[in-house]
């Protein structure tokens, strides 16, 4: 078994940066390609990135290209969302998730969960 646990989340100004951190136990990430979701209130969670085994690539959704960027350090046992230029529309709860087979978007072919981390961008 896989645990997540996010952290890095808070308020920040529209424009400002923030980094958020999935530490993972249990079992080494190595094997996991790695994303990041974000759900806010009233909506469905949607996903935002990830990065695949060895970090060789990563996908990002629209409206994150160029603003946010995911690394991961596999020796920490740790992955990275780096958030810059942030928008009010980025207000969620993230999310980081793991998925032992694969890579992409789909959020039923993720294994494990971390519990999220609450993100505040004011206007």
């Amino acid at each position: 078994q896989v645990q997540l646990v996010e952290s890095g989340g808070g308020l920040v100004q529209a424009g400002g940066s923030l980094t958020l951190y999935c530490a993972a136990s249990g079992r080494t990430i190595s094997t996991y390609a790695m994303a990041w979701f974000r759900q806010a209130p009233g909506k469905e969670r949607e996903f935002v990135g990830t990065i695949n085994r060895g970090g060789g690539y990563t996908i990002y959704v629209d409206s994150v290209k160029g603003r946010f960027s995911i690394s991961r350090d596999d020796a920490k046992n740790t992955v990275y969302l780096q958030m810059n230029s942030l928008k009010p529309e980025d207000t969620a709860v993230y999310y980081c998730a793991a998925r032992q087979y694969g890579v992409g978007r789909p959020i039923d072919k993720y294994d494990y969960w971390g519990q999220g981390t609450q993100v505040t961008v004011s206007s």
